[in-house]
């Protein structure tokens, strides 16, 4: 992969080794050799190299590392996941039926986005990692600004959606500015908390002003 390529906050990336580090949790070595994937985080790296978070089997097993960008053999981002489909004994659990509604129904139909979280990671590399009780958790691309009505409107097509499947949806816009709750900016609130890479802050306008750099 060139080594100019960038790479945005939760793509999931395939590497080719894990990276050499002395406080390496022990169960990093066998969940990469599972799956030699790392989600890319939102937090400054050095030159050359890659913020990332590695998983294991359970939800206290999380490693952040960086990676050199040599180590990437390929990246996956969210909205390229939204269509791929889980073994027919999984595709039942809620989190999967889900994203399958919302596919279904074009509930995002207008938008870019895609599964992130358990869902995403179990969809790029086949590792069962879905619960009956995990959330579903979307990416949802929005470089340019989205209205307070239509954010409304969005929020309850997928409250909808959590009603008749009995689980949580969580939302998460990509702005200029960083991450930011779908359902917080459609709550109308004067400021709004942005994740990036710098760290979270309040924000008026997550479209306002230059970007601060979501790319790695």
């Amino acid at each position: 992969m060139p080594e100019a390529m960038t790479f945005g906050a939760h793509d999931l990336l395939r590497l080719d080794a894990l990276p050499v580090a002395t406080d390496a949790p022990r169960w990093l070595a066998d969940a990469f050799a599972l799956a030699p994937y790392a989600v890319v985080r939102r937090a400054q790296a050095p030159e050359d190299f890659v913020a990332v978070g590695f998983r294991g089997a359970t939800r206290a097993e999380r490693y952040g590392a960086y990676v050199p960008r040599a180590a990437v053999l390929s990246a996956y981002p969210p909205e390229r996941l939204r269509e791929r489909s889980t073994s027919p004994a999984r595709a039942a659990l809620k989190a999967f039926a889900a994203l399958r509604e919302i596919v279904q129904r074009g509930t995002l139909d207008a938008l870019v986005w895609g599964p992130t979280g358990s869902v995403g990671f179990e969809l790029t590399t086949t590792q069962p990692t879905v619960t009956q009780t995990s959330d579903l958790d979307l990416l949802i691309r929005m470089p340019s600004p989205l209205s307070r009505a239509y954010a409304r409107m969005l929020c309850e097509r997928l409250a909808e959606l959590e009603r008749d499947l009995g689980l949580h949806i969580d939302a998460q816009l990509e702005t200029p500015a960083g991450g930011v709750a779908l359902v917080e900016w459609a709550q109308g609130k004067p400021r709004v908390m942005a994740r990036s890479v710098c760290g979270p802050r309040l924000v008026d306008d997550p479209w306002a002003g230059p970007s601060v750099g979501e790319h790695a």
